[in-house]
């Protein structure tokens, strides 16, 4: 398991206490910090890929953007299992051809979404008993779903929430690593 951080300030919350309850070995990357390596993406079992204040098109303030989406590509050519977080949803669909731009609104602090029909025979959202999730937003950006991709959530001012390729690539427009600490 590979974890993608781009700020200190905003790591993996609940996905790292899962995976540290259940033993399951990962490696953090600190996208943030002055020197880069990625680890060999075929060892990969899958990419988490977490949020940060940046914007996917930034690449010349932020120059670890540009291998980080080629990265990305890679995982998605090798079946890698992908859980993109705000910014992580707003990379996976760039680093499949849709358009990341501004939304009309910001969206910042808990609020609503929908789940689609489909979320509810995806496993990711399966079981969950209502239609409605209270999540926490936190972006301005948003991005038009990939080609082949299944619409998962929705809200009135954000209409692509989460959405599903293939069964394997996920991303997640609002925050579900949030715990307490932060």
């Amino acid at each position: 398991m590979i974890i993608l951080q781009h700020v200190a300030s905003e790591n993996a919350g609940t996905i790292l206490d899962f995976l540290k309850k259940n033993k399951i070995p990962f490696q953090q990357v600190n996208l943030f910090a002055k020197k880069i390596k990625f680890p060999d993406i075929d060892k990969a079992r899958a990419l988490i890929v977490m949020g940060g204040p940046m914007n996917v098109y930034e690449e010349e303030k932020f120059p670890f953007l540009k291998p980080e989406n080629t990265y990305i590509q890679e995982a998605i050519l090798m079946g890698a299992p992908y859980l993109g977080v705000c910014l992580g949803s707003q990379l996976l669909a760039k680093a499949m051809g849709a358009k990341v731009y501004k939304a009309k609104k910001e969206e910042i602090g808990w609020d609503t979404v929908e789940l689609t029909a489909r979320a509810k025979e995806d496993p990711f959202f399966k079981g969950h008993k209502s239609n409605k999730l209270k999540v926490l937003q936190w972006h301005g950006d948003t991005f038009d779903l990939p080609r082949g991709a299944v619409h998962l959530a929705a809200n009135k001012d954000v209409p692509n929430q989460a959405y599903c390729v293939a069964g394997l690539f996920y991303g997640l427009q609002f925050h579900i690593e949030v715990n307490r600490p932060m």
